[in-house]
């Protein structure tokens, strides 16, 4: 029998589809950036940085995206916040130009759990 690799179902909050479109607007090329990042994170390669202060109860990651938009590389480029749920199944979190912002607290992750766990 042929080891078939699990795919790894992605999930999306509201929270960050409204980023993603409200991105989309001043950058053009946003979706095309972000679909490589969904195919590694779909064959279970979850790439970026966990985020300090969640708690060992949660995997957050942040994981730096090109923005093709500006020539500047994935420093200046988008972040995007997701969870680890399981082997198979992540969560995608957040997602902000780092020109908007430096950086995301915990509490704000916290946050968008907590609405997840509302409307669930």
């Amino acid at each position: 029998m042929l080891n078939e690799p699990h795919l790894v179902s992605i999930r999306f909050s509201d929270e960050f589809e409204e980023n993603l479109y409200t991105l989309s607007k001043r950058y053009r090329l946003i979706r095309s950036d972000v679909q490589p990042i969904i195919e590694q994170f779909q064959g279970g390669n979850f790439t970026g940085d966990r985020i300090p202060g969640m708690g060992e109860n949660y995997v957050i990651l942040k994981v730096r995206v090109r923005n093709s938009n500006i020539q500047k590389g994935k420093s200046a480029g988008y972040r995007l916040i997701y969870q680890v749920e399981s082997p198979t199944s992540v969560l995608l979190l957040t997602m902000y130009a780092k020109s908007d912002r430096e950086d995301i607290s915990p509490n704000e992750i916290r946050n968008i759990l907590a609405e997840l766990d509302r409307d669930e």
